[in-house]
């Protein structure tokens, strides 16, 4: 498993760190609530968090100006 020996981090360890914190903002999980410690997996959380809100954010900004979805 790729590893940089200056820092002591793995990527995969990054990685499931990113995918749990995309998870954790699509469930609605606030942001404060990382879990990790380490700034460098805790950065790597806030990225998927990150993302996963800028993803959701999008979508209610295209079903927002869509005309269909306000018919009722």
């Amino acid at each position: 498993m790729p590893r940089d020996i200056k820092l002591g981090w793995e990527v995969e360890a990054l990685n499931k760190a990113y995918r749990q914190g995309y998870m954790a903002a699509s469930m609605g999980m606030d942001k404060a609530r990382c879990p990790y410690r380490g700034d460098v997996v805790i950065a790597a959380w806030e990225a998927g968090w990150d993302d996963a809100d800028q993803v959701a954010r999008e979508r209610q900004a295209v079903q927002d100006n869509d005309l269909f979805s306000r018919i009722a």
